[in-house]
Formats: C-alpha cells, sequence, structure tokens
C-alpha cells in the first residue's frame, strides 16, 4: 500500500507483515480484543476490521488502544468521510473494494498506508499513474483469480496486491506463489460460530495454518 510519504506503519508494507490478512466482520466490539489477541498470537498481526457493522469503528478503537501487537486497519471504506473517522479511530491503514478519485484522495491526505481496490487492468494503470503500487484485488475468485494476476504480472511487474474474495486456505497457496502478490485477504480462519461462541483457541489456530500457508507444501515463495 503506498501513500504519498513512507507508511507509518512498522513495516515497510501491510503485505509483508504475514501471507495472510484477516477479513474482520465484528458485530459486537466485546469480541474485538479477544479475537485480535488470538489472530496476532496465531502470527496474523495485520486485521482488516470491515466497516458492515455498527461496531466497526469501536473495535477499531478498542484494538488499537488494547493490542499494541496488531496492525489494525479498516476495511469496506468507501467514503471519504469514513477516512477521517477510521483514522480518528486508531487505524493504521485504510482498504476499499474500489476507488474514486475523492476517495484515493482522502485516503492519501490521512497519511495512513492503503490499498484501494481494483478488478481491471485499466484501473491498475490508473493507480500507477498516480503513484499507488499496492493495491486490493477484488474480488479476486470472481474477477478472473490467479490467470488474471498471472497475466498482470508480465506487463505491469510494478504493481503488487492482496488478493480477496472467494479464497480459502486450499486456494491461497496457488496466490501466494505469484510474484505480484504480497499476502491474500480472507476470512476462513475467523469463522462465525467461533466467534460466536468465543472459541478464541480454535481462531487461534486457524491463524497459525494460515500463517503458515506461504511455505505449505513447498508451493508458495
Amino acid at each position: 500500500m503506498t501513500p504519498a510519504s513512507p507508511p507509518s506503519s512498522p513495516a515497510a508494507s501491510v503485505l509483508d507483515l504475514a501471507p495472510v490478512l484477516p477479513v474482520v466482520v465484528v458485530s459486537d466490539a466485546a469480541d474485538a480484543v479477544p479475537l485480535a489477541r488470538a489472530l496476532v498470537a496465531g502470527g496474523l498481526p495485520a486485521i482488516e476490521v470491515t466497516l458492515r457493522t455498527p461496531a466497526a469503528l469501536r473495535a477499531i478503537r478498542a484494538i488499537a488502544r488494547e493490542v499494541p501487537r496488531a496492525v489494525v486497519g479498516a476495511g469496506t471504506v468507501i467514503t471519504p468521510e469514513q477516512v477521517g473517522a477510521c483514522a480518528a479511530a486508531g487505524a493504521r491503514f485504510l482498504v476499499s473494494p474500489g476507488w474514486t478519485r475523492s476517495l484515493l484522495e482522502a485516503m492519501r491526505g490521512v497519511g495512513l498506508p492503503f490499498l484501494p481496490g481494483v478488478s481491471t487492468a485499466s484501473e491498475v494503470v490508473a493507480l500507477l499513474e498516480r503513484g499507488v503500487r499496492e493495491m486490493k484485488f477484488f474480488p479476486a475468485q470472481a474477477a478472473g483469480g490467479t490467470g488474471y494476476l498471472r497475466s498482470l504480472a508480465g506487463p505491469l511487474p510494478q504493481a503488487r496486491f492482496c488478493p480477496t474474495g472467494g479464497i480459502g486456505p486450499t486456494t491461497a497457496p496457488e496466490y501466494l506463489s505469484l510474484p505480484n502478490v504480497g499476502c491474500v485477504g480472507g476470512s476462513w480462519m475467523v469463522p462465525a460460530d467461533a466467534v460466536t461462541a468465543g472459541d478464541w483457541t480454535r481462531i487461534e489456530q486457524l491463524a497459525r495454518a494460515a500463517a503458515g500457508l506461504r511455505d505449505a507444501g513447498g508451493t508458495c515463495r
């Protein structure tokens, strides 16, 4: 994710923190901290909390305050107003399913790393023209999957992606083997029934398995 100035996160890029970026929907803000702790303990420090529920901003705020080892970000950011609210809540990166000029300007303006969503070569080129090199490829499976990303790597090698959408533990290694993929986004390590039951041990185990996918079977770089 490439803002106008160097990212404020401790790593060069959120794409490089772990092979999988958990995409989390938090319905009850009380679940946010134990959920984040389980993911971090399993080896997935970057966490995308989507703005799909009223509890999302409270969840981001709680994780930012109480789980210092987590790099919490906001996902499903679609308006400039949400950008400011997420930054104020303590989000350390932003993810959008797509982008417009006003949304891009707002994300760039707060100084946080961001991943604008793309699904076509023209969108990728338009972002490269604006100095953005790291992007979310969404919806990954529906938009062409690994075959499409492999085709983009030749003419647009400078673009890096976090493909998200329809990816699971069996398909993630193929994505991760591509030279233009930094990590994949997914939610399989945070199943709704485990969150509802407060089964943080199960989530930690699933996170640990996801964190090892880059080297699974020697298929990932």
